[in-house]
């Protein structure tokens, strides 16, 4: 039985237009606000369908803050609400993400722009270190002997990662899959396999639109559907697929070019994957940032919208538990492979490996400090230090 709504699709939306515009902090941070405000404060929501969302969120590819707030717009307005939530969440930081595209394509070249992101780049890497730090505890377990012990194979996977993206300097989306069903049949085999019934794998398809090069178009399409479908969590965790492709394979971004895009999207409000919209106005103006934004959302909507209307019964279901489990310690190990080689581009020298450190050790001890506060920082040691 379905509770009664207290609150129209024009409210819903709204928030999420607020949040999506103010709400910085990153995805944590975000979900926590969603459950604030819809949960405590003004009661839209039951306990119950919020921690529904957020299991499903978890579950499910899709950046965990956009992927939760669509499912929330689904609750009780059904697709219509899931699509202008979603569109509303995602709206404000693309926006954002555009006009400052437009601006590092026109003073990119400018000494004080580059001497901003020589701090910045510094300040990034140092943030992305402590980011899959998080993740590789609260995903596969602490730095301890019981916690290796316990989830071994999850550790295996997780060094995997690390050492095919630091050796191969791209995305193994194969290996990930392949990671997740060496998990799910080691833990939780699902039914079929006893049966000796062949998996089927599902091939998401991009969209290409509007004018530029239409072959463009459709390859930043295809790429970025590809990548989203394969960001579990944190969208940090998207970093590896996107440095490998546009850096490594099409070669659509420098080093620097993709470290800079990486700190807009933290600077930014709203999902950190809304990068992926900077990086599309870089390759191909904005055709190519509404392609990439749209291909990179589209199978975290897709999977809302689909699993959401009996999310009850597979969120029982073990074995797509431990598939996800095994995917996400490779992808995360991922993470951790990329930022070796990001770094590697990026502390070039002292000055940038003490702001690395200096991020880092901030984010550690100043609990309240956000992102963005540091890359500010960072812009302003940067400018000093090339002035000197």
């Amino acid at each position: 039985m379905q509770v009664m709504k207290h609150y129209s699709l024009q409210d819903i939306v709204l928030y999420f237009l607020k949040l999506g515009t103010w709400g910085f902090g990153g995805p944590v941070a975000l979900v926590g606000y969603m459950h604030r405000d819809l949960v405590e404060e003004k009661k839209w929501l039951t306990e119950e369908e919020y921690k529904e969302g957020l299991a499903l969120a978890q579950l499910a590819p899709g950046p965990l803050a956009a992927q939760l707030g669509i499912y929330i717009g689904f609750v009780h307005y059904r697709i219509i609400g899931a699509t202008l939530v979603g569109m509303a969440f995602v709206l404000p930081s693309f926006i954002m993400v555009v006009l400052l595209g437009m601006a590092y394509k026109l003073y990119s070249g400018l000494p004080w722009m580059q001497a901003v992101f020589y701090g910045v780049g510094a300040a990034v890497i140092g943030i992305i270190c402590i980011s899959a730090y998080k993740l590789t505890i609260k995903s596969i377990g602490k730095l301890n002997f019981s916690s290796v012990k316990s989830n071994w194979l999850l550790w295996v996977f997780y060094l995997i990662g690390i050492v095919v993206t630091v050796v191969t300097q791209r995305e193994e989306v194969l290996l990930f899959i392949a990671t997740g069903l060496i998990y799910m049949f080691a833990k939780a085999p699902p039914a079929w396999a006893k049966k000796q019934v062949t998996a089927q794998s599902i091939l998401l398809a991009g969209i290409g639109f509007w004018e530029y090069s239409n072959d463009t178009l459709l390859k930043i399409g295809l790429f970025f559907a590809k990548a989203g479908a394969f960001v579990f969590g944190s969208g940090l965790a998207i970093v590896p697929f996107l440095h490998a492709g546009v850096v490594q394979e099409y070669g659509w971004l420098t080093e620097a070019q993709f470290v800079d895009s990486v700190a807009v999207a933290m600077i930014t409000p709203g999902p950190v994957v809304i990068t992926v919209g900077f990086i599309g106005y870089l390759v191909a103006g904005f055709p190519g940032a509404s392609v990439a934004a749209a291909a990179t959302f589209l199978p975290c909507f897709l999977f809302t919208v689909l699993l959401a209307p009996s999310f009850k019964k597979i969120a029982k279901n073990t074995s797509i538990k431990a598939f996800v489990d095994g995917i996400t310690a490779c992808v995360i190990g991922a993470l951790v492979g990329s930022v070796i080689i990001i770094a590697t581009k990026s502390i070039v020298d002292i000055p940038t490996a003490l702001i690395g450190i200096a991020s880092m050790l901030a984010l550690i001890y100043i609990k309240k400090l956000q992102e963005p506060h540091i890359i500010l920082v960072a812009a302003i040691v940067g400018v000093i230090i090339k002035s000197i």
